[in-house]
Formats: structure tokens, sequence, C-alpha cells
């Protein structure tokens, strides 16, 4: 962690709106135009940026740190059924990816070189929400029964697949379900296609309102991550290609410097501030209301990691998991996965130091 040192001014928050889910909008001024036309570009795809989970990637957006340390960020979105952020990144497609921290291992097993610059988050972000009346509490009940991930593969799907190994439950002897977020794991629960389903906020409070079920794993606080994965579990995170970082340091730096003055500014705004700050349509939607995504935010705002640094366990943790899930098919070396490199320079920065 880092301690305060007299800090450099921030710059005023501009408030920007994700278009379509693609590019995160700036003014359209002649001026900021050609402000962002002489700064490097990087294109970033997030895995669902409207999730509370990943919020930082657009507050960063919204607050106009991009612009402010010297670089122009093109944000887009994962598409239900595209191509998930991550692969998009290390095919090429975009240069960088916000997702989990968890990736960097998968890649590595399969002979590509991924590195996390930058650590946003600590804790998944997610909950395990059971259907009102299961009476679940514990993973050793989902025996026989279907249980929905994001996507087979997904994060999640190694979570679920965790806790049912530390509960003594092979995969053989449940069923995961893809059930996505947002309305098609709400109906699957509603509709007890699944008895459980992983998921984050907003879709969680949405559960919750709508009476369709209740939190019965917490993996989304200190003390829950604590309980039920036995320490930090790093998640939200920015990844690129090993040979990308290397022949674009400089470019790197710049959002990583922007990042952590995001997660500094997390760490020192109340929910309400930080959601002033988020497109209207990812505060207030179909699925939540304003008040209740505060609210939320309010609850699980401990997550975000306040200077970007990687928790000391957190890559061990990881790895602990991924080999209880049986994921682990070969050799893994934690130590070419992150780099803590772009971040330390960047508390520099803002006048933070060990």
């Amino acid at each position: 962690m880092f301690r305060r040192m007299p800090s450099l001014s921030l710059a005023g928050a501009a408030t920007a709106l994700l278009l379509a889910g693609l590019t995160a909008c700036g003014s359209n001024s002649a001026s900021t135009v050609s402000a962002s036309s002489s700064l490097p570009t990087v294109t970033l795809m997030v895995g669902g940026i409207d999730k509370q989970i990943y919020l930082p990637y657009q507050l960063a957006q919204g607050l106009g740190f991009y612009r402010k340390y010297g670089v122009n960020v093109q944000l887009s979105t994962e598409q239900a059924g595209g191509v998930g952020a991550e692969d998009a990144m290390a095919s090429g497609q975009v240069d960088m990816a916000g997702a989990w921290y968890v990736h960097t291992i998968d890649f590595q097993l399969h002979g590509k070189t991924v590195t996390d610059v930058v650590q946003l988050s600590g804790a998944p972000g997610e909950r395990e929400m059971c259907a009102k009346g299961s009476g679940i509490t514990s993973p050793a009940q989902w025996r026989g029964k279907s249980v929905g991930v994001t996507d087979i593969g997904s994060g999640t799907d190694d979570l679920t697949l965790y806790l049912a190994a530390r509960y003594h439950l092979s995969s053989s002897q449940f069923s995961r379900v893809a059930a996505g977020d947002g309305d098609t794991m709400i109906s699957a629960i509603q509709h007890h296609r699944i008895v459980c389903g992983m998921t984050t906020q907003p879709t969680v409070t949405a559960i919750e309102k709508k009476g369709v079920g209740y939190s019965a794993i917490d993996l989304a606080t200190s003390a829950g991550v604590q309980r039920w994965l036995g320490g930090f579990w790093p998640t939200a995170c920015v990844l690129a290609r090993a040979d990308w970082v290397s022949s674009h340091k400089a470019t790197v730096q710049k959002v990583v410097d922007a990042l952590v003055a995001t997660m500094h500014w997390i760490s020192t705004h109340s929910a309400a501030q930080i959601a002033a700050h988020l497109p209207a349509g990812f505060v207030s939607n179909s699925l939540i209301t304003r008040a209740d995504y505060i609210s939320a935010l309010a609850t699980d705002k401990a997550q975000f990691l306040p200077d970007g640094m990687m928790p000391a366990n957190g890559p061990a943790t990881v790895l602990a998991v991924e080999k209880l899930a049986g994921k682990i098919t070969g050799p893994v070396n934690l130590a070419t996965t992150y780099t803590n490199s772009f971040v330390i320079q960047a508390n520099k920065l803002e006048g933070f130091t060990k």
C-alpha cells in the first residue's frame, strides 16, 4: 500500500456517455478533437462495461483522466455471443482488455504471454444468488442441480467449480448452465432453469428487488472473499500482450497513470459521487434505480484497490483456486503474469510512495 505525500492537483470532471456500447465519447468541439488526435490512441475492450465491477474504466473517461494523462483511450464492451474482451486483446483486435487477472494464467497454459499492468479490484464482486425458497446456503447443496455461470469457461465458471470442489462436489455431480447476466440470469432463476447463479451488480440488486432470489455466497466484500476464497482474489485489471507492452511502454504508463488516479479518486469519494460521473444508463435502467445502484456500490466499494497494486498473495490465491477447480494442466510462472512497475511510477506521480 502507499502513504500519501503532497498530491498533485487532479483535473475537473468531464462527463461522458458510452454510445451504443462502443467508444466512450468526449466533446464534439474542434479543440477537443484536435487535442485527442495529437495523443497516442489505445483501444480497450471491457468484459461488460456497464457492470459495477468494471466501473473504473468508464469512470476514468468520465473524469477526463485519460486525456489528462496524455492518452486517447477508445473504450468498447464485449457483446453477448461475441468475442470476449481478453480474446480480442490476445488476437490483436484491441490493444488492451478490461478483464480478470485469471486469464493471464489461462493464456500462459496455452503458450501466450499476457501481462496484467494494473490491478483494479481484489475481489470478484460476484454473489451466488439462489432461488427464493431453495434454502441453499452452501455449494454442497448443488448436488444434482443446475447452477448458472456467465458463460462456460468464464471466471464465474472457474469460481463455481472451485466452490464446488471445496465442498467435495465434482463437476459431474451438478450441472453448469451459461445464463449470462441481467435479464437472462434473472429469468433463469425465476423460471427454475437454475437453482443458483453467480452474478454481479446491478443484477444482484434486481434479483433481490424482484423477490426472485437471495445472496447465498458473498464474493464481493473483504469478509466474503476471506471466508469463501481464503484471501484477496484479484479480478478486474488491464491485460495486454507482453510484446505489445514491451513496445509501447510510454503509452502503457499513461493508461496506468490515468487508472491509478481513478482508483485513488474512488477511495476518497462516495458512491453517489462516483455514480455522478458514470453514464446515466449505467446507474438507472430497466434492472435498477439510481438509488439502488448507489446503495449497492456503497456496500461493495471496498472491492476496488486504492492504489492499483497487485495484492501480495493475490496471484497465489488465484492459482490455488484454479488448481482445485481442475483448470491447471501444466507449470505456471506467476512472476510473468503481472507487473507492478507501471503502477509504482503512477503512484509516485500522484504523490504516493511506499
